[in-house]
């Protein structure tokens, strides 16, 4: 099993930044990717970003790209998601995401393992 905790969130201004954390423990993994994802109210889930844990490559939504910045602290398990030029559509409760194993990285249904989220609050 692998547990996942999300910290960062909080209530920010439109142009702010903010840094989440997500720490991988349990039993951890050199390869697969750790993801976020966020769900606005009345929306569905959807990608923001993916690093790839042994290659470190990233990937983001359009929506994202540009203003945030996703890396990872290998020897301590740990996926940031480095914030900038927030908007009010930024708006969600932010998840982390991991598997030992994925494709693009991009889809929910790769992932196993979920945090439980944390709030990000950005007001215009």
């Amino acid at each position: 099993q692998v547990q996942l905790v999300e910290s960062g969130g909080g209530l920010v201004q439109a142009g702010d930044s903010l840094r989440l954390s997500c720490t991988a423990s349990g039993r951890t993994f050199s390869s697969g990717a750790m993801g976020w994802f966020r769900q606005a109210p009345g929306k569905e889930r959807e990608f923001v970003s993916v690093i790839h844990w042994s290659s470190g490559n990233t990937y983001y939504a359009d929506a994202v790209k540009g203003r945030f910045s996703i890396s990872r602290e290998y020897a301590k398990n740990t996926v940031f998601l480095q914030m900038d030029s927030l908007k009010p559509e930024d708006t969600a409760v932010y998840y982390c995401a991991a598997s030992r194993r994925v494709a693009t990285g991009r889809f929910q249904s790769e992932y196993a393992y979920w945090g439980q989220g944390t709030q990000v609050t950005v007001s215009s």
